[in-house]
């Protein structure tokens, strides 16, 4: 008597999942490994006669609370700024300008600092806000 619906066994382990996972991690290694070459970091020579190629740098004028003038973080006067931005406009004509205001600064002393801006011919300014909070309200 035989059974009917017997299930036949099998005596061998079926590997091609297992391959399968393997090729898969193998492109994820090679791929990981790829990225990983491209942020090596070198201690590059310094040459003293050579010209920087990179963008000039940026003067950043903030206007604090209290109506006081800085740049670059040092305190300065709007005399004192005049004569900074134009040695700074000497060596570069299109210096880039970064102007911050605080929130609550006194409106005009960042006004007198656009004007010192205009006067000097200093179009490149870029006037820094902060991102919107989510309640959206005035």
């Amino acid at each position: 008597m035989q059974v009917e619906g017997r299930r036949k066994v099998y005596n061998e382990i079926n590997v091609t999942p297992m391959l399968d996972l393997a090729y898969v991690l193998l492109v994820i290694f090679i791929l990981m490994a790829t990225a990983s070459v491209q942020g090596i970091k070198v201690d590059l020579p310094k040459a003293s006669s050579a010209q920087s190629l990179s963008q000039p740098q940026t003067i950043t004028l903030t206007v604090g609370a209290d109506g006081q003038v800085f740049m670059d973080a040092f305190p300065v006067t709007l005399s004192d700024l005049e004569a900074r931005l134009r040695n700074a406009k000497a060596s570069n004509p299109d210096v880039p300008i970064v102007l911050k205001g605080d929130q609550v600064a006194q409106y005009g002393k960042v006004t007198e600092v656009l004007d010192l801006l205009r006067q000097l011919d200093l179009n490149k300014v870029g006037l820094v806000t902060g991102k919107p909070t989510a309640g959206g309200g005035a």
